[in-house]
């Protein structure tokens, strides 16, 4: 049994987590701005402040949290908001430890496949491919820099990559199950997903199972905009529309965002696999199908 203090603990993820590692026997404490749970413990990122006591016997820290990268429009301040959020909670995380001396067996953080950049191309990228050029990928390699730190203080670490989160509660999938599906843009751009049991399976293989380093958390199935609408409109049993809902029409709505609606590459999921992680939804079909009865018509 390990002892993990998880940030981002009460969000989409976070929350799918910390059931899945107590049903594993291990214990959770979770940093929260507004605690109200007896695992729960306050941290502040502005006041550069956690209340040491959620480090008491801690083995792994798991780093989720982050302001939501398409929740809003990316204006000056958003943007300044989505590294603050990533960067600076891992820098306080990291002068904490130091402070405590605590003695990690492991730091664990989140990122994004974005860190390769929102474009369509051919390649099918794998872990040591290069930095993209664009905002994206700025945020994931600030995001990463702070979670690598850790290896200076001799404490593993590990990095997943995470693509598109499909959960039965909120998030992407929510928004998609609309009462016509459509694909967007040229609807040729590639989704990289990912079952959210999956991704936290994944997590506790780095608990349990050793697993250092840089992954990609994505499932190994690859659909563009048009193949995965169709896969959902049949699993809703909505009507798909194959006419794409206009670049130009989502760029006026969400402004700079829209290109990681509109852009997307095949991301190689290989290197986890070979980890000896074994995926339970291969297949877009059967992660859509898991969801089924929670699906309202």
């Amino acid at each position: 049994m390990a002892k993990i203090l998880i940030t981002g603990g009460t969000g989409l993820i976070g929350t799918q987590l910390t059931k899945l590692l107590i049903e594993k026997n291990h214990e959770v404490v979770i940093l929260s701005r507004n605690p109200t749970e007896k695992n729960e413990f306050e941290w502040n990122i502005s006041k550069k402040m956690i209340d040491e006591k959620a480090f008491d016997s801690v083995d792994f820290i798991i780093h989720l949290a982050g302001a939501g990268i398409a929740d809003e429009r990316w204006t000056s301040k958003r943007k300044k908001i989505l590294i603050d959020s990533r960067v600076k909670s891992a820098n306080l995380l990291f002068q904490k430890v130091k402070e405590l001396n605590i003695s990690l067996k492991g730091f664990i953080s989140a990122s994004g496949i974005g860190f390769y950049g929102a474009i369509t191309s051919d390649k099918i990228f794998e872990e040591s491919d290069d930095l993209g050029s664009d905002f994206i990928a700025s945020i994931c390699e600030k995001w990463e820099t702070a979670a690598l730190q850790f290896e200076k203080e001799k404490i593993p670490v590990t990095i997943l990559r995470t693509g598109i989160v499909l959960s039965e509660n909120g998030g992407a999938l929510e928004k998609m199950r609309t009462p016509i599906v459509t694909p967007l843009g040229s609807g040729k751009q590639y989704l990289a997903w990912i079952h959210i049991k999956d991704l936290c399976e994944m997590y506790l293989k780095a608990i349990e199972g050793n697993l250092i380093g840089i992954y990609n958390a994505v499932a190994p199935e690859h659909h563009t905009s048009i193949s995965f609408s169709k896969a959902l409109a049949k699993s809703i049993k909505k009507p798909f529309i194959g006419i794409a809902v206009p670049s130009f029409l989502l760029q006026l709505t969400f402004g700079e965002m829209a290109i990681i609606l509109l852009e997307g590459s095949r991301i190689s999921s290989k290197k986890i696999e070979k980890s000896g992680f074994s995926f339970r939804f291969k297949t877009l079909e059967k992660a859509l199908d898991s969801f089924k009865f929670l699906v309202k018509s």
